[in-house]
């Protein structure tokens, strides 16, 4: 019985407190995003195994191949419908859907040859069948290349719900709105941050640590943040930056064929060919 009561109260006193979370609650579109996040782990789950079965999909030795594919696509454009309905109309979310089906076999052939730049960068892969199975850039790269293919259908909040999942999966950041060129390689990768306005060509090659972000800003009248200008760098091809490196703003460009060394903290420009280190005296760190 005493210890029915202390149940009692406890289930009381738990009810104010839910009351007072309610009361505080004041989102107009509060309860709409319930399940969302479920639904999103679902959805990549099924679009890793649609774009390369023979890494994560599941034995089916009943299905001929094309029915294998036929069938992941299926389940995945269910999972995608599901998930676009959280965010807008539902007439338009088979449309959206399939968008997004017809643009996967492209978006992976632009995969293949950042797995092929894995391989081809880094001694330690003996296979490409490593680099899918187990570099975590890969995972944050294939996610990102589905989610900028939802940004650029101005699908909100999804994408970026995609690659906030890898950020917290990988310790990769990759906004979905940066464009990112073909073979493309982030070796180790934690820590790496690629902000929404970033271009990046082709053949670039990131250690860990690197920062493409906002040197500043801008704010408005009414003092709240300018919202959809350029402010991350442009990255030119065959450029590489190594480890720790910050690459600052929206006017900043990395020309072709650069490299940027490690721990530079770099806010203007560099013609193509150059190269940027760091080095470090008795007295101070000076660019050479």
């Amino acid at each position: 019985m005493k210890h029915e009561n202390g149940m009692g109260a406890l289930a009381a006193h738990l009810e104010q407190v839910a009351d007072q979370l309610t009361a505080i609650d004041t989102a107009p579109e509060s309860g709409r995003y319930i399940g969302l996040e479920s639904c999103i782990e679902e959805l990549i789950s099924h679009l890793m195994v649609a774009m390369f079965p023979y890494h994560f999909g599941k034995v089916r030795a009943r299905f001929v191949e094309g029915e294998k594919r036929t069938w992941e696509l299926m389940r995945t454009y269910d999972a995608l419908t599901r998930a676009l309905e959280y965010v807008m109309p539902e007439e338009e979310t088979e449309r959206a859907a399939l968008e997004v089906i017809e643009a996967l076999p492209e978006i992976v052939d632009i995969l293949k040859s950042d797995v092929q730049a894995a391989y081809e960068g880094d001694p330690a892969a003996l296979s490409t069948d490593e680099v899918i199975m187990t570099y975590p850039a890969f995972k944050a790269i294939a996610i990102y290349r589905v989610a900028h293919k939802l940004y650029q259908m101005r699908v909100p909040i999804l994408p970026r719900m995609m690659t906030e999942y890898a950020h917290a999966r990988t310790g990769i950041d990759i906004h979905p709105g940066a464009t990112i060129g073909r073979y493309f390689f982030i070796d180790h990768g934690t820590g790496v941050v690629i902000g929404e306005t970033t271009t990046i060509g082709d053949h670039v090659k990131l250690y860990q640590h690197v920062t493409l972000g906002a040197k500043s800003f801008e704010v408005g009248e009414d003092g709240t943040l300018v919202k959809g200008i350029k402010r991350h760098p442009d990255i030119g091809n065959n450029v590489v930056i190594y480890a720790g490196a910050t690459i600052l703003g929206g006017t900043t460009h990395i020309g072709d064929n650069c490299v940027v060394g490690g721990n530079v903290w770099l806010t203007h420009s560099m013609e193509p060919g150059q190269a940027v280190v760091t080095t470090v005296s008795e007295a101070n760190q000076k660019f050479i």
